[in-house]
């Protein structure tokens, strides 16, 4: 169920200094998850506590490779941010 809600870690340059200066970290969560599930979610599988949870929707868009035209699919990002002190893994610091 936890896992359900939270799809990936997004690792990216960006969101590495976030995690360093401001201790917050993004991920990809279903588009039906709400914040009080993805917060519990994070608390329970990496044992932090979360402070915040900001969520944004990043809208499809359309896309061409050459002749053919397509579109980025429709995806749901969670910005959560937790206690000072608790840290995650994936994150190199």
């Amino acid at each position: 169920m936890l896992h359900d809600v939270i799809k990936r870690a997004l690792v990216t340059e960006k969101n590495t200094l976030r995690a360093h200066s401001l201790n917050e970290y993004a991920f990809e969560v279903e588009m039906t998850a709400n914040r009080k599930q993805i917060k519990e979610a994070v608390e329970k599988l990496f044992g932090v506590k979360v402070l915040r949870v900001n969520t944004m929707v990043g809208r499809k868009e359309p896309r061409r490779l050459g002749r053919q035209t397509g579109s980025r699919k429709l995806w749901k990002k969670a910005m959560v941010k937790l206690k000072e002190g608790d840290k995650f893994d994936f994150v190199a610091g």
